[in-house]
């Protein structure tokens, strides 16, 4: 068994997507702890890259675009950024096809975790498990002790954004519509949020819209405010919203996961593309409806619901 104390070099690998990299934080905080002597590089794709320099349980980031493995320039750098850290002990958060080619071919000699190596991997870890029970398992499988994995604290990623709401005139209590997702998926859309914005606006709440780079004109066409910032939200800013919003309404992206993991009460729309259990949205102060065919689900049971889910949360604070 290894000593986790006599690390001194430890890699994680986290690749993506962005909804799986604000899961990971919990397991990332525990791995910390259990390997309090270690520097720890996380190895992740570009665009996630300051999320993770902003994580005070990491002290590198190195970064890996994924080239295909016929670009042996490529692969030969990234074996060669490996050898400069030197890591004694590799977690693999993403157990992905690459990483396993990874570790048989790029860092063959340090130990790793990663699920395959559990006993009766498939069946222990299929893949209709809430992504953070994988974690979890994996995690302890490897002989660490959890507190964080499945109960991830990311308060840190947010911004004070009290200048960006003064400036939109936004009141509080508001309500933000997170009604984007991956353009690679538009069946996990749900089509009415122009007219749940419509019904909120009519009850008397403040309703924001938080688009992304290539949502600007899908945020912009819904009542109420668009925030978009210096152009649209970076992370830390979009995390400061949410962080303030009375109540959530989202699909079942990125921006709904980080309202779960910091703990701002909600409602997910999930269609039949994902198992709302599967995605780990589910829990601590976000419920789901989900439904076969989100192009079915009313305008009227959406809002009904978020009223008496507010009603619920405002009677806790």
């Amino acid at each position: 068994m290894i000593d986790f104390a006599d690390i001194q070099r430890l890699l994680i690998i986290k690749h993506g997507a962005f909804g799986d990299v604000i899961q990971s934080f919990g397991a990332i905080e525990d791995i910390r702890e259990n390997f309090e002597n270690a520097h720890i590089t996380v190895l992740t794709e570009p665009g996630f890259k300051k999320i993770f320099e902003r994580c005070s349980f990491v002290d590198q980031v190195m970064v890996d675009a994924r080239y295909p493995h016929w670009r042996i320039d490529k692969l030969y750098a990234l074996k060669q950024g490996f050898a400069e850290i030197a890591p004694e002990y590799v977690v693999d958060l993403q157990n992905s096809a690459r990483t396993a080619f990874y570790r048989k071919y790029l860092l063959a000699k340090p130990e790793w975790s990663f699920i395959a190596n559990a006993r009766n991997a498939k069946t222990k870890y299929p893949k209709c498990l809430p992504s953070l029970e994988r974690l979890a398992g994996q995690l302890a499988d490897s002989g660490l002790r959890l507190n964080k994995t499945k109960t991830p604290d990311i308060s840190w990623l947010a911004n004070d954004v009290s200048g960006i709401l003064q400036a939109e005139n936004v009141n509080v209590p508001f309500v933000t519509l997170i009604p984007g997702c991956s353009a690679k998926h538009p069946k996990k859309r749900w089509p009415y949020y122009a007219e749940l914005a419509e019904k909120l606006l009519d009850a008397g709440y403040d309703v924001v819209a938080v688009p992304g780079p290539d949502e600007i004109e899908l945020c912009t066409a819904l009542p109420g405010k668009t925030l978009t910032g210096a152009g649209f939200l970076n992370w830390f800013d979009l995390a400061g919203i949410l962080q303030k919003s009375a109540f959530v309404v989202g699909n079942d992206t990125g921006p709904t996961h980080i309202a779960v993991n910091l703990d701002v009460p909600g409602l997910a729309l999930f269609g039949p593309h994902a198992s709302a259990h599967s995605t780990g949205i589910l829990g601590r102060k976000m419920e789901v409806l989900e439904v076969d065919d989100l192009t079915a689900l009313d305008v009227d049971t959406v809002f009904s619901k978020t009223i008496e889910l507010m009603a619920v949360h405002s009677k806790e604070v």
